[in-house]
């Protein structure tokens, strides 16, 4: 059905129809009413392409997930505990909204080609990016399109050197630096003089942030940064199982070890396992972000909790107003935290 037949069903002229769809304010609620009843009796759509022509907006949002690290695991993103709930997320949310999601992953740099594609074609009326990379060049390039854009996990402080601050960007980041200090001096609290540190990508803002607690607490505390326990994990399940096996064959362990996540937490927890190292018994072992499985394992593991559904709330809703109503100004939201304390820790005291 055309939007002739129902503006024919309902006595108005095609133009009077096209506003009501657009909720122009000036139409009559008697006609609006009528309007809407023939629209919802015949189950009518708009046509997109028809409105992407008339200026009008496509009620889709982009979402881009950026792992430029796992290039080699065809389900890399779907599977993995940071990204799938982030995933859930921003589309629950957006239904919610009235709006579409298309999600696209990228996993190299010549994917952001695509990324920046969906908005030239006006297929987005706007778009989130979450897992960008230390990439400033990226960010100019696709927020200099003047399109509605939101970066999960980024750098502020770069924004605004780069000058980027513009009106319709928004960043929105989780408390990672207050998180990892929380953790750190938990496991101090315990009487861990010795803590090692498996690292994530430091390219990243989340990773910057993490390993920077880590440093600041121990030095705060007067304890030595040992680097023979700083693990590369880059927030990959192998990387930390193959570093955590290299520190065991070392000869020497921390008495606890302050994961940048929790996969890595876990891969870690295996490896010892299988070395014969009991956690939390030998070494504690704590995490970051509290996926679903640090619950369920055995012992279960000690994580901090990373807010992932408020993100990707406030990620949607400034991009929904943006694309609505416009914003006067950059913004930028920061969640807190919260430490969960399980059984994959001890006291030394």
């Amino acid at each position: 059905m055309r939007s002739e037949d129902i503006a024919k069903l309902a006595g108005v002229s095609r133009s009077t129809v096209s506003r009501v769809i657009n909720n122009y304010p000036d139409i009559p609620q008697k006609t609006r009413d009528k309007v809407l009843k023939i629209i919802e009796q015949y189950h009518y759509e708009p046509n997109t392409s028809a409105r992407v022509l008339a200026g009008k907006g496509t009620n889709t949002i982009g979402f881009f997930v950026v792992s430029l690290a796992e290039q080699h695991n065809v389900n890399r993103i779907y599977q993995n505990n940071y990204f799938a709930p982030f995933v859930d997320a921003v589309i629950d949310t957006a239904n919610a909204a009235g709006y579409y999601v298309l999600v696209h992953t990228v996993y190299s740099k010549e994917d952001f080609v695509k990324v920046k594609q969906a908005f030239l074609q006006k297929r987005i009326d706007g778009g989130i990016i979450v897992g960008t990379q230390k990439d400033i060049d990226t960010v100019r390039d696709i927020g200099g399109l003047g399109m509605p854009l939101v970066l999960i996990d980024y750098d502020i402080g770069e924004i605004m050197e780069h000058h980027l601050d513009q009106n319709h960007l928004a960043i929105v980041n989780s408390k990672d630096y207050e998180g990892a200090t929380a953790a750190m001096e938990y496991l101090i609290g315990l009487g861990h003089r010795e803590i090692g540190f498996i690292a994530g990508r430091l390219t990243t803002f989340s990773g910057r942030q993490r390993a920077k607690a880590y440093e600041d607490a121990l030095q705060r505390h007067g304890l030595p940064v040992e680097e023979a326990f700083r693990l590369k994990g880059e927030f990959l399940k192998q990387n930390a199982y193959d570093e955590a096996i290299r520190l065991i064959r070392s000869g020497r362990l921390p008495t606890a070890i302050f994961s940048a996540n929790d996969d890595m937490a876990i891969a870690a927890m295996e490896a010892l396992k299988e070395h014969g190292v009991r956690v939390p018994d030998d070494v504690s072992v704590i995490g970051f972000d509290d996926v679903p499985v640090a619950s369920q394992i055995v012992p279960s593991l000690s994580s901090v909790r990373l807010p992932i559904y408020d993100m990707s709330r406030e990620a949607v809703n400034k991009i929904v107003g943006m694309c609505e109503a416009g914003l006067s100004s950059f913004g930028t939201s920061s969640f807190p935290t919260q430490l969960i304390q399980r059984d994959s820790c001890r006291s030394l005291r």
